[in-house]
């Protein structure tokens, strides 16, 4: 007896068509604003400038999206692989052949127009990602699994990371979001996580700082697992209490070494009586955090170039830089936010966007145009439209039946998420500035015509979601 596939044709997905052409039409409408000259009123409809090449971009976007919605969903998921393949044979080209901007072969230039293999990367990848998932038996228990899915995402970070091109690279780590719903252990974000927290914490204070906070949070632990014994909470907190006033004194060296010895001491005598190798966890996450911390202060300080560390502190230790120099990009675009006020200075009559005084503002500070002409009302609505998009692909994700589209609206979810939340971070100052657009609003055609083209194949997955 034959097995028939079965489709459910559900309909046009409108809701998300059309928050996905208000963002264009925003990006569209922001980008004639930062570029407006007023000799040049109609440049959009002038293909010899960059508002007129730009209107090209958006009408070919378009032309992607609804040839990517005709194709049939089961294209892709046949030809995800070679797709991958293609994606990565440009990445490595563009090595050789790419052209250098702002140090960076990252780009290549056909007839006028730039083209940027890292954002066809990221359709490839997940195009992989998703086949790999979907078609064989993973458990990521095991190292096998582990590392042959991690391989498909490895590959395209490391050749962009040669151009380089940090910020693209940082995208392809939203994927995580997709491991976790195949099953990835949650430990591992956990400890992701605290890896994370040492990093950020070890840039603004210091290692020793690091390492007395993590004795500090064992002694708390212990607490916690020895509650039913009074004496002990006492105990534990005149040492803690103890130690944070001498160390505050200035008897850091001390206070370190004497709560290393308490909790080596706790942690044996508690081995002795009990004979539990699981409280061993405690002393190796406080000494892997300790090194952790003291690795990342010497790689700062010794492996960073200056202009790397540099943009570190800009996000997390702005009194250490020059005003004019690094600072200036996050400060004008925060000074140009803030200016616009509840209700904005109005289309074409902000003054830090029209006079140029915020660089980079078509691409990486697109934000802050918005912030300063539409005010707080445009930046809300930015933001609301944007959680809209990403409910809707979760939504997507969620009612798929096959593992094939599950996994794709994640993964486009996820890019959409850390794109969103890097490029709005950075033009506020909460993250640091590694050269992420703003999906469908910031000039980047190459990222435009990608996004768009993902968007159409997750709609036409959508609209026929119960396949069998």
């Amino acid at each position: 007896m034959s097995r028939r596939k079965v489709i459910d044709q559900r309909g046009f997905d409108w809701i998300t068509f059309v928050i996905y052409i208000s963002l264009v039409t925003i990006g569209a409408i922001s980008l004639y604003s930062v570029l407006y000259d007023k000799d040049i009123p109609f440049a959009f409809m002038d293909f010899h400038t960059q508002s007129g090449k730009y209107s090209i971009i958006i009408v070919v976007s378009i032309i992607f999206f609804f040839i990517s919605y005709v194709i049939e969903w089961q294209f892709w998921s046949t030809y995800a692989f070679p797709i991958y393949a293609i994606s990565i044979v440009l990445l490595l080209a563009v090595l050789i052949f790419g052209s250098d901007i702002k140090g960076a072969r990252s780009w290549f230039n056909i007839f006028g127009f730039s083209f940027q293999p890292s954002e066809f990367a990221k359709f490839g990848t997940a195009l992989a990602i998703s086949s790999y998932l979907s078609h064989h038996k993973t458990d990521f228990k095991t190292l096998k699994s582990i590392s042959q899915t991690s391989l498909i995402v490895i590959i395209p970070i490391f050749l962009i990371l040669l151009q380089p091109d940090a910020g693209s690279a940082i995208i392809f780590l939203s994927i995580l979001i997709l491991y976790y719903k195949a099953g990835f252990p949650l430990l591992f974000y956990i400890i992701s996580g605290m890896f994370a927290a040492t990093f950020i914490v070890t840039l603004i204070y210091n290692p020793q700082f690091v390492s007395f906070g993590a004795l500090v949070f064992a002694l708390i632990i212990y607490t916690i697992l020895f509650s039913n014994k009074k004496y002990w909470n006492i105990a534990a907190v005149i040492i803690i209490v103890t130690s944070i006033y001498s160390y505050y004194l200035g008897y850091k060296a001390y206070t370190i070494s004497a709560l290393s010895i308490i909790v080596l001491i706790i942690t044996f005598l508690h081995w002795l009586k009990n004979r539990e190798n699981s409280v061993s966890i405690v002393p190796v996450t406080v000494l892997t955090i300790i090194f952790l911390s003291f690795i990342t202060n010497y790689s700062f300080n010794n492996i960073l170039k200056p202009h790397q560390q540099e943009r570190l502190n800009v996000w997390l230790n702005p009194d250490k830089c020059d005003p004019r120099g690094s600072l200036y990009n996050v400060l004008q675009s925060k000074i140009a936010i803030g200016s616009g006020g509840i209700h904005g200075k109005g289309f074409l009559k902000g003054a830090m966007t029209q006079l140029n005084f915020v660089p980079e503002q078509t691409t990486d500070f697109i934000f802050s145009s918005i912030g300063e002409e539409q005010g707080f009302i445009g930046v809300v609505s930015i933001i609301v439209l944007f959680l809209l998009l990403l409910l809707r692909l979760i939504k997507i994700a969620e009612r798929g039946k096959n593992n094939f589209i599950t996994y794709f609206a994640y993964t486009l979810a996820g890019y959409i998420f850390i794109h969103f939340l890097m490029n709005i971070g950075m033009n506020m100052g909460l993250l640091p500035v590694v050269g992420i657009p703003l999906p469908f609003i910031s000039k980047g055609g190459s990222s435009l015509i990608v996004f768009s083209i993902m968007m159409g194949v997750v709609l036409k997955m959508d609209a026929e979601r119960n396949i069998r």
